[in-house]
């Protein structure tokens, strides 16, 4: 009804209003995604697939149940269509079990029988709803009898929504992604190999071309690779199980629950193939006209800067694979998708804020233009946080700094943590959320249609910018004393004792910053109020280029405001790095006992602090201030109880590491939870997390 009306509004025709609105989906991953998640069993995957669809049809038999008491209209007034007709006629006797000619009410018993057979899906009676488009054929039935008897008011009102309902939501509520790592699937096939009676079974110490060139032989059949019965390993066996889990569901109920099957870490085209190894265990990988086709959808995660750089290369080969055209020939769409989640986490820890989202804007680009070779719409899956640092931002303005032609009216994100509540807590909140997403896709498609090409000087700038960026925050990282720093000065270590997170706060469990997963290292950051992941470098790359290439620098300068690219970077690295406070900063890294990395550590941070914030406003001509005192209003508002609760939170770690030896463990265990209460009231206050 908004879009309708405001369609009516902007003076369009509204006889040409189109007969369907934008196409709004929801996915979910809590359930299926175990990348690094030791409890995500298939048995889980089973209970969150039938609590999803549970929920899909109960709520749909709520609102016809709510439908057949309001379609009251009788034939003795209005003359249904035949159509309608056919069908009462049809169903109602044996459906019923009552005498058409019994009720002259016939728009009530149509959706009478409508909610027989939904509740027989429910159910799983034979006979019933079998897909939401069935049940979308008979809406449209009832709608268009209305129409007919003149009642397209009630058709609006009541029909309409529920036709959006069905769209938006079918029988499965949210279509459930599965997630693995690439390097589980890689001991998952080894294991398969070794079960099989494989001499060389060690997959995982095979290089790349060694991998590529087994797959395409292996993947010329559909003779499977080994016997289902046996112990063939724990990873092959919790990946076969969770596979037909997918094929039970999609031969009961088909295939609309099942969302897709996300590799994390791909790094070669090989890390995509095996998906349809596995695929084949289970019956899932079939043959059409004599070409083999996969029954689920495999999409590569690009998290890394040197994934990232690859990404276009792999998605080539991955696209002119046989099973993969062969499958996109099947697609009902015109043309092929294919969806490329990429990550903006492990990219900005990796090398830092600026880099990050320029090698992300390279790499939506390089995917488009493969995409584009190949007769394929890309997809992009934008695997967003809470936080700048791993890709929040205001969603109109992140659509705007997306590269030309990477959206075609279609896009995919996450809503991860407290942004959930934040956007879709209440009903205003959520409506407004979403128009706003749906109109910056809408404005931001139309608008890259009328653009072409980059200006070539911005891109030459921009990788100047990284570069220089990059070089200055590995240099921090890479630090001999920087980890102790990190692991003294930030609460890193009662974070990774929380249960607040949706996996491990480590990948595999190894004391190292790259098995560290990216919440706990934002989140350790943002709660010692140095945001360090959304600034550290900026600062020093706008230096280098004023002193290197002041021409590039003025240039920049002059176009910020024609380069949404650039605004929306160093507008969000602002925001994160005013939410930073040096001297609570200072506090924190009081608590290393080791003077000379204190002192080092700090120092260095707190340099390139000053000189962020002496660039930005050098750039933008203007002191931060006065360009937005809003933001200043606001944080100046929560300053002054933040700084109590920082206080109490340092009293309480230092306590607490005190304590933390074995002899004083029971003391130390007491005091964990006001510890973790100090986080989440930080947090609460912050507005933020990881």
């Amino acid at each position: 009804p908004r879009f309708k009306e405001a369609w009516i509004e902007a003076g369009l025709p509204e006889d040409q209003f189109p007969t369907s609105g934008p196409n709004l989906t929801f996915g979910n991953w809590a359930g299926g995604d175990r990348d690094g998640h030791p409890l995500v069993s298939a048995k889980v995957t089973q209970k969150s697939l039938a609590k999803l669809r549970a929920c899909a049809l109960e709520t749909l038999e709520e609102r016809i149940d709510d439908l057949i008491q309001k379609l009251t209209l009788s034939e003795m007034f209005q003359q249904p269509s035949e159509a309608l007709m056919a069908v009462v006629d049809q169903y109602a006797s044996a459906v019923l079990k009552v005498d058409p000619s019994d009720s002259h009410q016939p728009w009530q018993r149509f959706v009478s029988i409508m909610r027989h057979k939904l509740h027989g899906a429910i159910k799983g009676i034979e006979g019933s709803y079998r897909s939401p488009g069935e049940l979308l054929a008979d809406l449209a039935i009832l709608r268009e009898s209305l129409e007919a008897v003149g009642a397209s008011r009630l058709a609006e009102v009541d029909i309409d929504p529920l036709i959006d309902h069905v769209r938006c939501f079918g029988f499965h509520t949210a279509a459930l992604d599965i997630r693995q790592n690439s390097e589980f699937h890689a001991k998952a096939i080894s294991q398969l190999l070794k079960a099989a009676g494989t001499p060389d079974w060690n997959y995982e110490s095979w290089d790349f071309a060694t991998r590529q060139a087994f797959l395409h032989q292996e993947l010329s059949s559909l003779r499977p690779l080994c016997p289902r019965s046996g112990d063939i390993g724990p990873e092959a066996t919790a990946l076969l199980d969770c596979f037909r889990v997918v094929a039970n569901h999609i031969e009961r109920f088909g295939p609309e629950g099942i969302g897709s099957f996300i590799v994390s870490m791909t790094r070669d085209v090989s890390d995509l193939l095996v998906m349809y190894v596995f695929a084949r265990e289970v019956g899932l990988l079939e043959q059409h006209n004599g070409q083999l086709t996969c029954a689920i959808h495999v999409v590569p995660l690009f998290e890394t800067l040197d994934d990232l750089d690859r990404g276009a290369e792999i998605l080539q080969e991955f696209l002119q694979h046989p099973i993969t055209k062969d499958t996109g020939a099947l697609s009902e769409n015109q043309p092929t998708t294919q969806q490329v989640m990429v990550g903006y986490s492990d990219s900005n820890k990796d090398a830092g804020i600026f880099s990050s989202h320029w090698g992300l804007y390279k790499a939506q680009d390089a995917l488009s233009e493969v995409g584009h070779a190949n007769d394929v719409r890309i997809n992009f899956f934008h695997g967003r946080g809470g936080t700048f640092s791993r890709g929040a931002g205001p969603t109109h303005r992140f659509l705007e700094s997306l590269p030309n032609k990477s959206l075609h009216g279609n896009i995919r994100l996450t809503e991860q943590g407290e942004m959930i509540t934040h956007k879709f807590g209440n009903l205003p909140t959520a409506v407004y959320n979403l128009e706003l997403l749906m109109a910056g896709v809408t404005q931001t498609t139309l608008s890259q249609d009328r653009e072409t090409t980059d200006d070539t000087k911005f891109l030459e700038l921009c990788e100047q910018l990284s570069q220089f960026s990059s070089e200055s925050y590995r240099a921090l990282l890479a630090g001999e004393n920087f980890m102790e720093f990190w692991a003294n000065a930030t609460p890193i270590d009662i974070l990774e004792m929380s249960f607040i997170g949706s996996r491990p706060s480590r990948r595999t469990g190894k004391r190292t910053l790259d098995d560290l997963r990216a919440i706990p290292w934002v989140f350790s950051w943002s709660q010692s109020r140095y945001y360090l992941p959304g600034w550290y470098g900026v600062g020093s790359a706008l230096e280098c280029m004023e002193q290197e290439n002041p021409e590039g620098f003025k240039y920049l300068q002059d176009h910020n405001d024609q380069w949404p690219f650039v605004r929306y970077v160093l507008y969000n690295v602002e925001t994160s790095h005013a939410s930073a406070d040096l001297d609570i900063m200072k506090t924190y890294a009081n608590m290393v006992e080791n003077e000379t990395v204190r002192e080092e550590q700090y120092a260095i941070i707190a340099e390139e602090f000053k000189k962020t914030k002496y660039m930005i406003d050098r750039f933008f001509g203007l002191e931060r201030e006065q360009r937005r005192p809003r933001l200043s209003k606001t944080l100046d508002m929560r300053a002054p109880g933040l700084l109590k609760l920082h206080s109490r939170q340092i009293e309480l770690l230092t306590t607490w590491r005190a304590l933390s030896d074995e002899e004083q463990a029971q003391a130390s265990e007491t005091l964990l939870p006001t510890l973790l209460l100090s986080i989440n009231a930080i947090a609460g206050a912050e507005r933020t997390t990881g």
